[in-house]
C-alpha cells in the first residue's frame, strides 16, 4: 500500500474504481482523524476542525484552496463561525 503523503491525487471519476474494504482498512490508519462518511451512496472523507478564531479558520481554508488547486482536486469546504 502506497503511503499517501507521497501519491498525486488523481481526481474522482464515476466511472472510477472504488477502494475496497481492505484497502480503506489499511489506508485509514495513514489518515487519523478522518471519519468515511456515505453521502448518496458514496463513500466520502470527512474531517473537521476548530480554531480559536475565525481569522485562524479562514487562513487554513485559504491553504488548503491552494493544496487543492495544486493537486487539481476541489473537496467541499465549509468554513463557519460558532
Amino acid at each position: 500500500m502506497p503511503e499517501l503523503t507521497k501519491i498525486k491525487c488523481v481526481a474522482c471519476r464515476g466511472d472510477a474504481p472504488q477502494v475496497t474494504e481492505s484497502e480503506i482498512s489499511e489506508y485509514e490508519q495513514q489518515i487519523p482523524g478522518w471519519e468515511i462518511v456515505e453521502y448518496e451512496g458514496i463513500k466520502r472523507l470527512q474531517r473537521s476542525f476548530e480554531f480559536p478564531d475565525f481569522d485562524k479558520a479562514i487562513a487554513f481554508t485559504n491553504l488548503v484552496g491552494k493544496l487543492a488547486e495544486a493537486e487539481n482536486h476541489h473537496p467541499a469546504i465549509l468554513t463557519e463561525w460558532g
